[in-house]
């Protein structure tokens, strides 16, 4: 016999940022909804990634009243560095966009917060579910069939779905392949990155251009640094010592003037692929995509975090409209509205990543073009305003 449905409002599968956020934003306006997740609540607060928030996502949260403790803990940066031919420049973010900046605050440690919140609210998150399927993604009410932990079978009516699941997730291959166009680039390089236990070397994050590849230099902590360099995407981590890393972000970061790298003990390192994608359109009947589900860029813009919000930010207002007015207007054009924001961030984020890694595919007039390109960065303030309004983040519409 099959379990009798159970009901809600919004299902969300995935409690990355993107659901997670979705969440806290349909709560405050009185809608509610369940998050499934295929890990566990110890995996996703514990999978270590990079964040760097932008300006409005940070107002979101303290907004929200979810943001105490990035307000404690967290790294405020004014500005960032721009590194090549062995000099340094300074790129007054703050200054040039009327007083916005950045903070750095780890992905692990937003989900933290989020999940917290969520609970303490008595919001619903299912860990562990397994075997999730979409049915009924044309009717007025999809259904969502999984498993929990314990193997139970679960149906979950809804009125809407959000698929914000990532990129290997079973929401975006609900959408019939003939219905969805799928845009990609992969990259011939990757970044292997380290955390080590080491005071800061600088006050803000530096990207650094040289003949033997990028390399950046980030923060978590006044303990811990995170620092990456360009290396093969295929190559085997074991074949980098930290001795072999550490000489490579010497190489690679120091400069004319003296400035020196302070090391320490690396406690993890990896490799990963850069690529670039978008799914469209980011909605399919009742179906819709937000976050990694729908899009990715490569980290060098530092736009991914914020794009999975925006994107719950433009579904929160559609669904309130709709719950609140009948309004079906807003639902409709939410690929549309998104697919703007997203294509802004793609291109800044190719922009930041052509501009500052060496491919061994380019001519040698091209490698010219970028390092040209950086020196019109730093010497125009028309084009370090772009650069700076971008990075802190374009005003959500």
């Amino acid at each position: 016999m099959a379990p009798t449905p159970r009901r809600t409002q919004v299902g969300i599968i995935g409690a990355g940022p993107a659901g997670l956020f979705l969440a806290h934003l349909l709560h405050r306006q009185g809608i509610e909804s369940v998050i499934i997740e295929s890990r566990g609540r110890a995996e996703i607060e514990g999978t270590i990634r990079a964040g760097v928030l932008e300006q409005w996502t940070v107002d979101l949260m303290n907004g929200m009243g979810l943001g105490a403790r990035m307000m404690r803990e967290a790294h405020f940066h004014s500005g960032i560095t721009l590194r090549f031919n062995g000099e340094s420049h300074h790129i007054d973010m703050e200054e040039l966009t009327g007083g916005k900046r950045v903070t750095v605050y780890a992905q692990h440690e937003v989900i933290r917060d989020l999940v917290a919140a969520r609970l303490e609210d008595g919001g619903k998150i299912r860990f562990g579910v397994r075997d999730v399927r979409l049915l009924d993604l044309d009717g007025d009410t999809p259904l969502i069939a999984y498993r929990t932990a314990e193997g139970e079978e679960v149906l979950l009516r809804c009125d809407y779905v959000a698929g914000c699941d990532g990129f290997h997730g079973p929401s975006r291959q609900a959408i019939p392949a003939s219905a969805r166009t799928e845009y990609q680039k992969i990259y011939p390089f990757g970044w292997l990155g380290i955390l080590t236990e080491a005071p800061p070397s600088h006050p803000e994050l530096i990207y650094a251009r040289h003949d033997r590849g990028f390399a950046l230099l980030s923060t978590r902590s006044p303990e811990i640094q995170r620092l990456y360099i360009q290396c093969d995407p295929q190559d085997d981590i074991a074949n980098w010592s930290d001795d072999r890393i550490w000489a490579e972000l010497h190489t690679r970061l120091e400069t004319r003037d003296g400035w020196r790298l302070t090391e320490g003990p690396v406690f993890q390192k990896g490799i990963i692929a850069m690529r670039s994608f978008v799914c469209d359109p980011m909605q399919h009947g009742r179906l819709f995509l937000a976050g990694d589900a729908a899009h990715i860029v490569p980290p060098t813009g530092a736009k991914g975090l914020n794009l999975a919000v925006a994107d719950v930010l433009v579904l929160s207002r559609a669904l309130a409209a709709f719950y609140r007015e009948g309004r079906r207007d807003l639902l409709a054009g939410y690929s549309a509205t998104c697919l703007r924001r997203i294509w802004k961030a793609e291109r800044f984020s190719w922009y930041m990543t052509t501009m500052l890694h060496r491919n061994e595919q380019e001519t040698p007039f091209e490698q010219r073009i970028r390092l040209a390109d950086l020196d019109y960065v730093v010497h125009s303030r028309a084009a370090a305003t772009a650069l700076a309004e971008n990075y802190v983040g374009l005003p959500i519409e």
